[in-house]
């Protein structure tokens, strides 16, 4: 037997694979869960404080450079 790492582009391909798991023709491993938490929870406190606070600087600068351009 082979195993195979699938991406489920459509709802519907997810209900072929069940039922081709129901037929026993395959066997679903691992259904995955969709989180619910938001990134900025996820990420929180993932950088150090000294390195986020200089990239927020650096976008902001970029942000004024971008508002004050001259075109």
């Amino acid at each position: 037997m082979e195993t195979v790492l699938l991406q489920i582009n459509n709802h519907k391909a997810y209900r072929l694979l069940e039922e081709l798991e129901d037929l026993s023709i395959i066997t679903v491993l691992n259904k995955s869960i969709e989180s619910t938490q938001k990134l900025s929870e996820k990420y929180a406190g993932k950088l150090p404080t000294d390195i986020a606070d200089e990239l927020q600087n650096y976008v902001s600068q970029g942000r004024d450079e971008w508002n004050n351009r001259s075109i």
